[in-house]
Protein backbone atom coordinates (compact mmCIF):
# COMPACT_ATOMS: atom_id res chain seq x y z
CA UNK A 1 0.00 0.00 0.00
CA UNK A 2 1.30 3.27 -1.12
CA UNK A 3 1.53 5.71 2.11
CA UNK A 4 -0.95 8.47 2.26
CA UNK A 5 -0.87 12.00 3.36
CA UNK A 6 -3.68 13.48 5.33
CA UNK A 7 -3.51 17.20 6.32
CA UNK A 8 -5.66 17.90 9.35
CA UNK A 9 -6.92 21.90 9.88
CA UNK A 10 -9.27 23.51 12.48
CA UNK A 11 -12.10 25.17 10.63
CA UNK A 12 -14.54 27.99 11.90
CA UNK A 13 -17.49 26.97 9.89
CA UNK A 14 -17.28 23.43 7.90
CA UNK A 15 -19.87 24.54 5.08
CA UNK A 16 -17.67 27.47 4.24
CA UNK A 17 -14.47 25.58 4.32
CA UNK A 18 -15.70 22.97 1.98
CA UNK A 19 -17.29 25.49 -0.15
CA UNK A 20 -13.73 27.18 -0.55
CA UNK A 21 -11.57 23.62 -1.38
CA UNK A 22 -14.45 22.75 -3.72
CA UNK A 23 -13.44 25.71 -4.94
CA UNK A 24 -9.87 25.17 -5.98
CA UNK A 25 -10.64 21.82 -7.77
CA UNK A 26 -10.77 19.42 -4.67
CA UNK A 27 -13.16 17.03 -4.80
CA UNK A 28 -15.11 15.77 -1.23
CA UNK A 29 -14.53 12.15 -0.73
CA UNK A 30 -18.63 11.27 1.09
CA UNK A 31 -16.73 8.03 2.93
CA UNK A 32 -14.91 10.54 5.31
CA UNK A 33 -17.45 13.44 5.60
CA UNK A 34 -19.86 14.38 8.03
CA UNK A 35 -21.45 17.42 10.27
CA UNK A 36 -17.87 17.21 12.18
CA UNK A 37 -15.48 17.02 9.13
CA UNK A 38 -15.02 16.60 5.37
CA UNK A 39 -12.00 14.73 2.91
CA UNK A 40 -10.93 16.60 0.31
CA UNK A 41 -9.45 15.04 -2.39
CA UNK A 42 -5.76 16.60 -3.45
CA UNK A 43 -4.67 13.84 -5.18
CA UNK A 44 -5.06 9.90 -4.97
CA UNK A 45 -2.67 10.05 -2.31
CA UNK A 46 -2.93 13.35 -0.70
CA UNK A 47 -6.13 14.18 1.32
CA UNK A 48 -7.09 17.50 3.44
CA UNK A 49 -9.11 16.91 5.93
CA UNK A 50 -11.06 20.18 7.11
CA UNK A 51 -12.22 19.75 11.01
CA UNK A 52 -14.69 21.44 12.73
CA UNK A 53 -12.44 23.31 15.68
CA UNK A 54 -14.71 21.33 18.43
CA UNK A 55 -14.25 17.95 16.69
CA UNK A 56 -10.45 18.66 15.91
CA UNK A 57 -10.02 19.65 19.73
CA UNK A 58 -10.81 16.25 20.74
CA UNK A 59 -7.59 14.78 18.74
CA UNK A 60 -5.41 16.98 21.01
CA UNK A 61 -4.92 18.11 24.29
CA UNK A 62 -3.16 21.77 23.04
CA UNK A 63 -5.03 24.45 22.07
CA UNK A 64 -5.77 25.25 18.89
CA UNK A 65 -3.92 28.31 17.33
CA UNK A 66 -5.37 30.94 15.14
CA UNK A 67 -4.32 30.43 12.34
CA UNK A 68 -5.58 34.07 11.20
CA UNK A 69 -2.81 35.86 13.56
CA UNK A 70 -0.29 32.75 14.34
CA UNK A 71 1.36 30.53 11.57
CA UNK A 72 0.87 27.03 12.67
CA UNK A 73 2.31 25.38 9.10
CA UNK A 74 3.28 26.61 5.70
CA UNK A 75 1.72 23.99 3.26
CA UNK A 76 3.25 24.04 -0.36
CA UNK A 77 1.76 22.26 -2.93
CA UNK A 78 3.38 21.78 -6.29
CA UNK A 79 1.48 21.75 -9.75
CA UNK A 80 2.72 21.15 -13.30
CA UNK A 81 3.03 24.59 -14.87
CA UNK A 82 3.33 28.24 -13.94
CA UNK A 83 0.07 28.71 -15.44
CA UNK A 84 -1.52 26.52 -13.06
CA UNK A 85 -0.15 28.25 -10.22
CA UNK A 86 -1.61 31.06 -11.81
CA UNK A 87 -4.97 29.40 -11.56
CA UNK A 88 -5.23 28.04 -8.42
CA UNK A 89 -4.35 31.41 -7.09
CA UNK A 90 -7.22 32.88 -9.39
CA UNK A 91 -9.22 29.89 -8.01
CA UNK A 92 -8.47 30.54 -4.05
CA UNK A 93 -9.17 34.07 -3.97
CA UNK A 94 -12.78 33.68 -5.98
CA UNK A 95 -13.20 31.16 -3.03
CA UNK A 96 -12.56 33.63 -0.48
CA UNK A 97 -8.96 33.28 0.14
CA UNK A 98 -6.33 35.70 0.53
CA UNK A 99 -3.27 36.63 -1.70
CA UNK A 100 -0.75 36.95 0.73
CA UNK A 101 2.61 37.21 -0.21
CA UNK A 102 4.54 38.63 -3.37
CA UNK A 103 4.98 36.20 -6.36
CA UNK A 104 8.91 34.48 -5.84
CA UNK A 105 9.84 33.82 -9.79
CA UNK A 106 13.51 32.14 -9.23
CA UNK A 107 13.64 31.35 -12.93
CA UNK A 108 13.69 27.39 -12.41
CA UNK A 109 10.83 27.67 -9.89
CA UNK A 110 7.43 30.20 -9.74
CA UNK A 111 5.83 30.75 -6.40
CA UNK A 112 2.32 32.19 -5.22
CA UNK A 113 0.81 32.25 -1.81
CA UNK A 114 -2.63 32.92 -0.49
CA UNK A 115 -4.31 31.90 3.11
CA UNK A 116 -7.64 29.94 2.84
CA UNK A 117 -10.69 31.02 4.72
CA UNK A 118 -9.31 29.69 8.02
CA UNK A 119 -5.87 31.88 7.60
CA UNK A 120 -4.28 28.56 7.24
CA UNK A 121 -1.12 29.16 4.95
CA UNK A 122 -0.53 27.65 1.25
CA UNK A 123 2.33 27.83 -1.14
CA UNK A 124 1.57 26.89 -4.80
CA UNK A 125 4.44 26.45 -6.73
CA UNK A 126 5.92 24.96 -10.17
CA UNK A 127 9.38 23.87 -10.27
CA UNK A 128 11.64 22.96 -13.07
CA UNK A 129 14.49 20.30 -11.95
CA UNK A 130 16.12 20.53 -14.22
CA UNK A 131 16.81 24.12 -14.17
CA UNK A 132 17.96 24.09 -10.47
CA UNK A 133 21.22 25.88 -10.38
CA UNK A 134 24.01 24.01 -8.31
CA UNK A 135 24.28 26.16 -5.34
CA UNK A 136 20.82 27.10 -4.21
Amino acid sequence: MKTKIFLNLAVKDLNRAVSFYNGLGFSTNPKFTNEKGACLVIDENIFVMILAEEFYQTFTKKQICDSTTTSEAIIAISVDTREQVDEMMEKAIKSGGTDYNQTNDYGWMYQRTFLDVDGHHWEVFFMDENQIPENI
